[in-house]
């Protein structure tokens, strides 16, 4: 055999060998993402004490969360990763939210403030590494990946319809409720209408067909309103007006994409009047028959009266989370504390809130300099949901669901490459 040959064959062999590595890893991450997304905290509390009190420390990480940060290091060095363009900064933004989030983690254990972590690691590291996870993938597995996550969130949008309909639930909901609500796989009826919302705008940079991406964003649509979550459904509402008026459509010539804009329009608007009707009809909107502003909005709003029951020192270092709960319930007259601010707030102490705060802001808008205008969308919505509520300072998987959609679809510009890691 010729050496030309002998070449040829070791070249194969090491292609075949680097494709089979690829795809054994692709299907992890598949399943780390599935693990983290699709078990919701109820149903993962029946293997272990993950959100029941007792257990030790390491059980109130999602497993999905385990398989996430462990899968980082072998995604990063077991054969060479390349990047180009925006998808080098993205890296490097992500390694830095990663490791300033790990140091803060570490601080908080060294300063005995350890049952502080639990969001932190389990909501934004998990998150961190999820991005880090995916930009290591070449692009088309990353696509495959971004596709892959909003199924899951349209089978559980399905799924979230089918209970509200058929007042079935495919998975334990043990939070009492004074009417019945769906969760399909998100395991809270608000955290459903969260993850719907958000991805909305996200079906348009998938390479579906048109037909099948209309239909996707009706089903999101739908699921909102089964939901129950009434501030999501209002704001998915404005999400679809935005994407039919602020997104631009390449492809024509401004007279025709105003043209074309002002008919898409007026079908959304008298398709989507038909639609509310028939919402209405089939009970996917009583939550509204007490308006908007109701117990609910003012026990959300009442509750930044807690800080005319607690010291400076407590508010710029932090309080005990048993503490501030007893405070609202016997102060406030308040079951809960559903406030991100208020609760990151006495979490980590102001002093430290404000920077972690900044830190992710800045992540977000780093991933999405450069972005289509469907994805700012997306993320806004995700945001303005979240903060309503005390979301983004519990332990969950929605961080994680928005930063894989954010880097699936990144846009590479310009096409600059850069072997970033392996070996």
């Amino acid at each position: 055999m010729s050496s030309s040959a002998i070449a040829t064959d070791i070249t194969s062999d090491t292609t075949r060998r680097a494709n089979a590595v690829s795809l054994a890893l692709f299907l992890a991450i598949f399943v780390a993402l599935a693990v983290r997304i699709c078990v919701p905290p109820a149903t993962l509390d029946g293997l272990y004490n993950y959100v029941s009190e007792g257990g030790a420390f390491y059980e109130k990480m999602h497993l999905g969360t385990y398989l996430l940060v462990l899968l980082l290091p072998v995604a990063l060095f077991t054969r060479p990763v390349f990047l180009r363009g925006r998808e080098i900064a993205a890296f490097r933004d992500l390694v830095r939210f990663f490791a300033l989030l790990t140091l803060l983690v570490g601080f908080l254990v060294a300063t005995g403030r350890a049952e502080a972590i639990g969001n932190l690691v389990d909501t934004y590291l998990a998150a961190g590494a999820a991005g880090l996870v995916l930009l290591a993938q070449n692009p088309s597995y990353r696509r495959r990946l971004g596709d892959a996550v909003l199924l899951f969130v349209l089978v559980s949008a399905a799924m979230g319809i089918f209970e509200a309909v058929t007042r079935i639930r495919f998975f334990p909901f043990v939070e009492g409720e004074a009417a019945f609500r769906p969760t399909g796989l998100a395991g809270h009826p608000l955290m459903l209408g969260l993850w719907c919302a958000s991805a909305i705008a996200f079906v348009p940079l998938t390479g579906w067909k048109p037909w099948v991406k209309t239909a996707a964003m009706l089903l999101l649509f739908v699921a909102t309103a089964a939901a129950g979550a009434r501030f999501a459904l209002i704001v998915a509402t404005a999400e679809v007006l935005a994407l039919v008026l602020l997104v631009p459509w390449s492809s024509l010539k401004p007279a025709t994409e105003r043209k074309a804009k002002l008919a898409v329009l007026v079908l959304v608007l008298s398709g989507g009047a038909v639609l509310i009707g028939v919402l209405a009809a089939g009970g996917l909107l009583s939550r509204f028959s007490d308006g908007v502003v109701d117990q609910n909005f003012f026990a959300r709003t009442d509750i930044y009266r807690i800080f005319d029951h607690v010291s400076w020192q407590e508010v710029m270092f932090g309080k005990d989370a048993v503490e501030l709960l007893k405070i609202a319930n016997d102060k406030l007259r308040l079951p809960f504390i559903e406030s991100t601010p208020v609760e990151l707030t006495f979490q980590l102490g102001l002093i430290l809130a404000v920077p972690f705060a900044l830190l992710v802001i800045w992540l977000l808008l780093r991933l999405l300099r450069g972005q289509p205008r469907t994805a700012w969308i997306g993320t806004g919505v995700f945001l303005t949901v979240a903060l309503s509520n005390n979301t983004l300072s519990q332990k969950t998987a929605v961080v994680t669901l928005i930063f894989v959609m954010i880097v699936a679809y990144l846009q590479a510009v310009p096409p600059r490459t850069a072997r970033m890691a392996g070996r």
